[in-house]
């Protein structure tokens, strides 16, 4: 699958799984865990629900709906953390949950940078999207512009996602058959390689170092 031929961490095997067992309530899950700091990969759950979409389990409009939501949801839970400053939660259990510090100063270097509009453009960004409602917790945000801007910010995210897995859904035979070409050029360059290699050591005088 597409998904996975960008995105082998575990957790986007997971993702998967969850999407296919569950259809939209995983959709939900895992969109909501993902905006509180659970580093499962959007990329992962709404390509997938792409593909449902193709298969007819659901509609665009459902599942970029239903993503959004629940980013939101789950933004909403990092941004209380902020906002109460339990931020030691994250740091004392982080680790725990796949939680990198540094992607936590990422977004804090974002929002420090760019104040309010990061909350909208970060949405579109990975790694920073998933920890963005920390600082702007931690920030005192007003709390009805965060949630506007957050949902304003996810919709293109979680629709374009969606879209693309179903486009590869609905195009899977014509691409499947031009990866071949992808394949040959692969084993080409394999090929190629060895040759040099072989040429180089030949002409290499015997006294010189391997």
């Amino acid at each position: 699958m597409l998904v996975l031929a960008s995105i082998t961490d575990k957790l986007a095997e997971f993702a998967t799984n969850v999407v296919g067992d569950l259809g939209l309530p995983g959709v939900f899950l895992l969109m909501t865990l993902e905006s509180a700091c659970i580093p499962i990969p959007s990329e992962a759950t709404m390509l997938f629900a792409g593909f449902n979409v193709h298969n007819g389990e659901y509609s665009l409009f459902a599942v970029t709906t239903v993503g959004v939501l629940a980013n939101l949801l789950g933004s909403w839970v990092a941004y209380a953390v902020g906002y109460y400053g339990r931020l030691e939660l994250i740091e004392r259990h982080g680790n725990k949950l796949h939680i990198k510090q540094s992607h936590v100063a990422l977004a804090e270097r974002w929002f420090d940078r760019w104040g309010a509009p990061a909350v909208f453009f970060s949405r579109m960004l990975p790694i920073v999207r998933t920890f963005i409602s920390l600082p702007a917790g931690v920030a005192r945000m007003p709390f009805v512009r965060f949630s506007v801007l957050t949902v304003l910010g996810c919709i293109p995210w979680v629709f374009m996602l969606a879209f693309v897995g179903k486009q590869a859904a609905d195009n899977w035979t014509d691409w499947r058959d031009s990866l071949h070409y992808v394949d040959y050029a692969v084993a080409a360059l394999i090929v190629i390689g060895i040759v040099y290699l072989v040429v180089r050591r030949r002409r290499r005088p015997a006294d010189a170092p391997a």
